[in-house]
């Protein structure tokens, strides 16, 4: 009785000190972002002091001139900080947070640690529909005027929709059909885009798109952040509202559906989704493997499989990591800038390696 007494008033301190432990973790998240976005405008070839940075930020902000910043910095400095360097950090926090996002809800959803955008084939299905508008668009711009955006948009979706359809046949979809539909999926979209490539006869073109296919920030600006921006934004607020239906899908599908989860249903609507949040990205920026891969897989070794807290966690983790990632694309080489794609390529390829390797994953426990 004595024992039993002990352990039922242990038990809530327990989860009170998780509580409080989640809560101090997020804090140190959330200022290790702030202090992320400040120094990383200030790094470059441009050698501005984070200081500096700061204070010009407040000016065009808020137009507080402390320690008169206008008379003191260059107008230079103003625009490289406030025109270029700040609305390309923004960028790779959104994209880094939105990919990562994407990521955790798709490992959930197939029951797969395996899946993100990258690797199920919606991130080449968005590659194939950018590469039209820009390589044959007549018809891009008909589209609301958004363009690439749309395109993106729509071989985002068809990917999503060929790998649902692919990995249905024969009956009811699998973790691994859907993993093996995605690799088809993505050569498949990966040759189309190649081919539209090889016979187009726009040489400018073409260079857009070979290095907008390795993935860059460079041509974030103010006007073409709004839109992806607002969409993560609004992803990231509706699955942090889904803790509870991806909690029960790490279940398992017979479990999920003795539960009452329409799982064709809820299958559908988060491909979606991930695929309209694909879409945007990879018009704005290109294609950012393994994103989705490594910041959920990192994120749930440390606090756990519990979405309640994998969400939020991995939302300032993704844009934590891609902010980092972006500043050393810009700083590794002297003569240029190194496309990100190829550091989170670098980085995401031996770690996918090491999740195959490994025998015991872990998905779905504590």
């Amino acid at each position: 009785m004595r024992q039993g007494k002990m352990y039922s008033v242990a038990q809530p301190d327990g989860i009170i000190q998780q509580q409080r432990n989640f809560v101090l973790l997020l804090t140190c998240l959330g200022a290790i972002m702030v202090l992320s976005l400040l120094l990383a405008v200030s790094l470059g070839s441009a050698k501005i002091t984070a200081g500096e940075a700061y204070r010009i930020i407040l000016y065009k902000a808020f137009h507080l001139n402390i320690n008169h910043i206008a008379e003191q910095a260059s107008l230079a400095h103003l625009d490289i900080i406030w025109e270029i360097r700040l609305p390309r950090v923004l960028m790779s926090a959104f994209v880094g947070a939105g990919l990562a996002v994407c990521g955790a809800v798709l490992q959930a959803t197939v029951q797969n640690p395996l899946a993100e955008p990258y690797i199920l084939g919606i991130s080449a299905g968005a590659s194939l529909g950018a590469t039209f508008s820009i390589l044959l668009g007549g018809l891009a711009g008909i589209l609301f005027g958004l363009g690439t955006a749309v395109w993106a948009f729509i071989g985002a979706l068809a990917a999503s929709l060929f790998v649902m359809t692919l990995a249905s046949i024969g009956g009811r979809p699998s973790t691994v059909k859907m993993v093996l539909a995605g690799s088809i999926a993505s050569a498949l979209f990966i040759a189309l885009a190649n081919f539209i490539i090889y016979i187009a006869s726009n040489a400018e073109g073409m260079r857009t798109v070979t290095f907008w296919t390795m993935g860059s920030l460079a041509a974030a600006k103010w006007d073409t952040l709004a839109l992806p921006a607002a969409g993560v934004a609004a992803c990231c607020i509706f699955f942090l509202t889904q803790f509870r239906t991806l909690n029960t899908l790490l279940l398992g599908e017979e479990a999920a559906i003795s539960l009452g989860v329409d799982l064709d249903k809820v299958r559908r609507l988060y491909f979606v989704i991930t695929a309209l949040v694909t879409g945007l990205i990879v018009a704005a920026c290109g294609i950012f493997g393994f994103v989705g891969l490594v910041v959920p897989h990192v994120v749930r070794g440390v606090v756990g499989a519990d979405h309640r807290r994998l969400i939020p966690a991995t939302i300032l983790a993704g844009a934590i990591f891609l902010i980092w990632a972006d500043v050393l694309a810009r700083i590794v080489l002297a003569s240029g800038e190194l496309p990100i794609g190829i550091l989170t390529a670098l980085v995401g390829a031996p770690f996918f390696m090491y999740i195959l390797v490994k025998q015991s994953l872990n998905f779905g426990g504590q």
